[in-house]
């Protein structure tokens, strides 16, 4: 578990750093940042998502988790769970505004940098859906290899500084997310190692990438995605490999 804390560690204080920052810069520079880390964000998801091995089943996997995380409001929960967060923890006066991606796109374009909830969907989806948070977990949990890891934690920390100065405080709190769903994998990996291929892997990065792309388009303001409800396409991306494989498609 050590590899995990050490990643929550650089995501806070790469928070903390991004926020010290958009402190002392105007609304014009801080639209800047939030446009820089769509973009960027928009990069890192292209890279991850062409190197899939299967359109099909990365096409299947983002209609399918995304008709089902809509079902389940998946985007709902977890705003609503940054939204008690805020209560908790941040004390801000103005935690009426976070009550779901569409309603944060009809305020004014300053919304999204403001708004807690919408930071912590965000921040938490960007760090966990990624192949390395599962590769670096297996090999932490069952070799004792933390290389994979602390790489990627050191890529989050800077990535945390850009998010928490584009879309403020929500962002420090997706260290929750990184300790919860990388210490489960690290400490179920000498189970679930046996049944993750790496043609799954490949797919479920590529999967990964594409909604790492929706955070992006998001951050540019160019369209509203409910990010959060296409998570169950991971785990059906996934699935549908060893399918696919089964019917020679």
């Amino acid at each position: 578990m050590i590899a995990v804390f050490v990643n929550c560690a650089t995501v806070i204080v790469g928070s903390l750093i991004g926020l010290i920052f958009s402190r002392k810069i105007s609304k014009n520079l801080s639209d800047i940042v939030s446009a820089a880390a769509g973009i960027v964000s928009v990069v890192i998801g292209l890279q991850m998502a062409f190197k899939y091995n299967s359109i099909i089943v990365l096409s299947l996997a983002l209609i399918t988790g995304g008709l089902l995380g809509s079902w389940w409001d998946i985007d709902g929960k977890i705003l609503s769970l940054g939204k008690w967060l805020e209560r908790r923890f941040a004390k801000t006066e103005s935690t009426e505004t976070a009550v779901s991606s569409t309603d944060i796109n009809e305020k004014d374009s300053a919304a999204p940098k403001q708004n807690f909830a919408y930071a912590f969907l965000n921040a938490s989806v960007l760090f966990c859906v990624g192949a390395m948070s599962i590769v670096g977990s297996f090999k932490a949990g069952i070799d004792k290899d933390y290389t994979l890891i602390f790489t990627k934690s050191i890529l989050d920390g800077f990535m945390a500084i850009v998010f928490s100065a584009a879309m403020g405080p929500g962002t420090l709190f997706s260290a929750l997310s990184i300790l919860v769903y990388q210490g489960l994998l690290t400490l179920s990996s000498t189970w679930l190692e046996p049944f993750i291929s790496e043609a799954m892997l490949t797919e479920i990065s590529a999967t990964g990438g594409a909604l790492i792309i929706m955070i992006g388009i998001n951050l540019l303001q160019l369209r509203t995605l409910k990010t959060a409800n296409y998570l169950p396409a991971i785990v059906l991306a996934a699935l549908f490999v060893p399918l696919i494989a089964l019917l020679g498609i």
